[in-house]
C-alpha cells in the first residue's frame, strides 16, 4: 500500500489517500472502511440522456465519485481445483507472484454533487489495484484505524512463506503474508493402492504423475523469486513430503531450473503434520523449525501467543480468560499481560454488533487502556487459522499477569453494584419529598 496523502488533525478530524497494490492491501481497506465513511474512488457509471427528438442514449462516463459507506464486501481468491495442470512451465523458467485476484466492493448513497450522478444515488464502488482510494471518517480516526494504515503502508512487504501441504495425490499450494493466509491452487490426482495395484506399476506411474503436475503448479504459484519469501514449506502426514521434495529438486536440476534449485535448498521447511488439510497450517506455525526461522513475522507470532494462551487453559484457567465481559474485568483490575484480539471485532460488516460504532469504540478503548499499562496487545488477522480459531472463542482473549477466579471477580461486581445502588436510594428517599 502506498501513503498518498494523510491529514488528520489531534482530534482525529481528516482524511487518507491511500494506493492499494495487491491482495493485502484489499484487506487493510476492507478492515480500515467503517459504515459512514465518506470514501471517494474512480467509477464507471451509465448514464441516459434523452436528444431533442426524444430517442434515448446510454453510455458509460468514468468518474471520481464519493459515497457515505453502507456497506462493505471483502472476497478473496478462490483456488481453482485441478487433477491437471494443462500448460508445463518451460525449462528454467521462473516464478512470479499472483496478479491481485481479491475483490472489494464498497456501497452507499453518493455523498458529493457530481454533474452526472444525483445525490443521494446509490452506487457501488469497486475497488482496483493501483487505483487511489481517499477515506473520510465522519466520526474521527481512533488509534486502532491509524495504526492499520501505518502498518499497511510498511514498504518491502509481500508473502513471506510459500507452503505445500500434501498428501498422497492431494496439494494445496499456500502463500501466508503478515495478514493474509491464502490459498492459490490444488490439485489432485487419483492414486491407487499399493495393494491393488500389480507389481505397484500403476501406483508408482500415478506418483509421477502427481509429482509432475506438483512441480509446474509450485512455480506458477509459489513466488520462489521473491526477496520477501523466507521459507518453503512442505508439509504433509508420513513421508510423503520428502518425496516430493526430491521429485521437485531432481525436475529442477533435469530441467536446469538453477534459481528453483537454489531456493528449494536454502529456503525449504519439512514439517510433520497430522493431516493434509490447510488447517493444518496452524501446526506448521507452531513447529520449532519455523518458530526459529519466523519468530519475527505477525502471523508466526500469532500461532505463537495462541498456543500460550491454551497452554495456559489447560494448566492454570485463572489466568487464561476469554469473551468481552471477562477481559475487561481482567482489564479493570490491571491483570493483563497479553491481550489477544481479532480484527474482526473492528470491521465493519453486515452483522449488528461488528457494525455498532458504539461497539467498536469500547474495544478501541479496550486496547488503548491495557497498552497504557503495559501489556501486549496481539492483533489476530481473521484470515489467518489461529485468528479464525481465536474468532471461535469469541474474538477475544487474554493471558493474565497473576490469577484471577471468575467467579470470585463477578461476585465482587456484583456487591459494587449493590452498594452503589444502595448509596443512591437514600438520595432519592431525600430528594423526592414534597416541598
Amino acid at each position: 500500500m502506498k501513503l498518498i496523502g494523510k491529514f488528520v488533525d489531534k482530534n482525529g478530524t481528516g482524511y487518507v489517500n491511500l494506493r492499494p497494490e495487491d491482495d493485502e492491501d484489499m484487506w487493510h481497506l476492507y478492515n480500515i472502511i467503517q459504515q459512514g465513511d465518506l470514501v471517494r474512488a474512480p467509477a464507471i457509471r451509465r448514464i441516459q440522456s434523452i436528444s431533442a427528438t426524444g430517442s434515448t442514449e446510454s453510455h458509460r462516463v468514468k468518474l471520481n465519485l464519493t459515497i457515505q459507506v453502507s456497506r462493505v464486501e471483502f472476497s478473496s481468491s478462490g483456488a481453482p481445483s485441478s487433477s491437471a495442470d494443462q500448460t508445463p512451465s518451460p525449462a528454467g523458467s521462473s516464478s512470479a507472484a499472483p496478479a491481485t485476484t481479491s475483490a472489494l466492493h464498497i456501497s452507499g448513497p453518493v455523498a458529493s454533487e457530481n454533474r452526472h450522478v444525483k445525490m443521494g444515488a446509490f452506487h457501488t464502488l469497486d475497488i482496483e489495484s493501483n487505483r487511489d482510494i481517499r477515506i473520510e471518517k465522519v466520526d474521527g480516526w481512533d488509534s486502532v484505524a491509524l495504526a492499520r494504515v501505518e502498518e499497511a503502508c510498511v514498504p518491502g512487504r509481500g508473502a513471506e512463506v510459500g507452503a505445500v501441504v500434501c498428501g498422497e495425490g492431494t496439494a494445496a499450494f499456500c502463500l501466508l503474508s503478515q495478514h493474509m493466509t491464502l490459498v492459490t491452487h490444488r490439485i489432485s490426482v487419483p492414486i491407487p493402492r499399493k495393494a491393488s495395484a500389480p507389481g505397484t506399476s500403476q501406483y508408482e506411474k500415478a506418483m509421477a504423475k502427481f509429482y509432475a503436475i506438483l512441480y509446474d503448479a509450485f512455480v506458477r504459484h509459489i513466488p520462489y523469486t521473491s526477496p520477501s519469501l523466507r521459507a518453503i514449506v512442505f508439509a504433509s502426514p508420513g513421508w510423503v513430503r520428502e518425496g516430493v521434495f526430491n521429485a521437485m529438486i531432481t525436475e529442477a536440476g533435469r530441467r536446469g531450473d538453477k534459481t528453483l534449485t537454489k531456493a528449494l535448498r536454502e529456503k525449504t521447511v519439512k514439517v510433520h503434520v497430522s493431516s493434509a488439510h490447510v488447517h493444518s497450517l496452524v501446526e506448521v506455525l507452531k513447529s520449532p523449525e519455523i518458530v526459529a526461522q519466523l519468530k519475527e513475522t505477525k502471523f508466526a507470532r500469532e500461532g505463537i501467543v495462541l498456543d500460550k494462551f491454551f497452554k495456559m487453559l489447560g494448566v492454570d484457567e485463572m489466568r487464561a480468560w476469554y469473551g468481552p465481559d471477562h477481559v475487561r474485568l481482567a482489564a479493570d483490575r490491571g491483570a493483563i499481560g497479553t491481550l489477544l484480539i481479532s480484527d474482526e471485532l473492528f470491521r465493519s460488516s453486515n452483522s449488528d454488533s461488528a457494525s455498532d460504532p458504539k461497539l467498536r469504540k469500547t474495544y478501541v478503548e479496550l486496547v488503548e487502556g491495557v497498552q497504557q499499562k503495559g501489556a501486549e496487545v496481539v492483533m489476530f488477522s481473521s484470515m489467518h487459522e489461529s485468528g479464525q480459531q481465536l474468532n471461535q472463542l469469541t474474538g477475544i482473549a487474554a493471558i493474565l499477569t497473576f490469577p484471577l477466579d471468575v467467579e470470585v471477580v463477578e461476585a465482587e461486581e456484583r456487591e459494587a453494584r449493590e452498594e452503589e445502588r444502595r448509596q443512591q436510594e437514600p438520595e432519592t428517599l431525600d430528594g423526592g419529598g414534597v416541598g
